[in-house]
């Protein structure tokens, strides 16, 4: 049973730090991309942050500079670090994994995608 278990939310102040994680099962976490996504109230989720199996980051425009997607391989798990936070980073931050495992030379794949319940992050001025 794939299971992502985010941790680390809470309420900060505006300036402040945080650093959520995701445990991963052990069975996909390998093949999978990792990312944070992030759902204030009234909006849409959206991307905050993806990382690949070897290290490939991205991040939305809005965090550039303040958060880090880093990964632990042998933990199984993602962390999102962030830093100089401001009120509107507050929302629900959740896990996600994109699977991607070829099964063959041709290049068939086996695709899913995971997600975690949420972490709730809340940044006071």
């Amino acid at each position: 049973q794939v299971q992502l278990v985010e941790s680390g939310g809470g309420l900060v102040q505006s300036g402040g730090s945080l650093r959520l994680s995701c445990a991963a099962s052990r069975s996909i976490f390998s093949d999978s991309t990792m990312g944070w996504y992030r759902q204030a109230p009234g909006k849409e989720r959206e991307l905050v942050a993806t990382i690949t199996n070897d290290g490939i980051s991205t991040y939305a425009d809005s965090v550039k500079g303040r958060f880090t997607i880093s990964r632990d391989n042998a933990k199984n798990t993602v962390y999102l670090q962030m830093n100089s936070l401001k009120s509107e980073d507050t929302a629900v931050y959740y896990c996600n994994a994109k699977f991607l495992r070829v099964i063959n030379v041709e290049g068939a794949t086996a695709k899913r995608d995971y997600w975690g319940d949420g972490t709730p992050v809340t940044v006071s001025s």
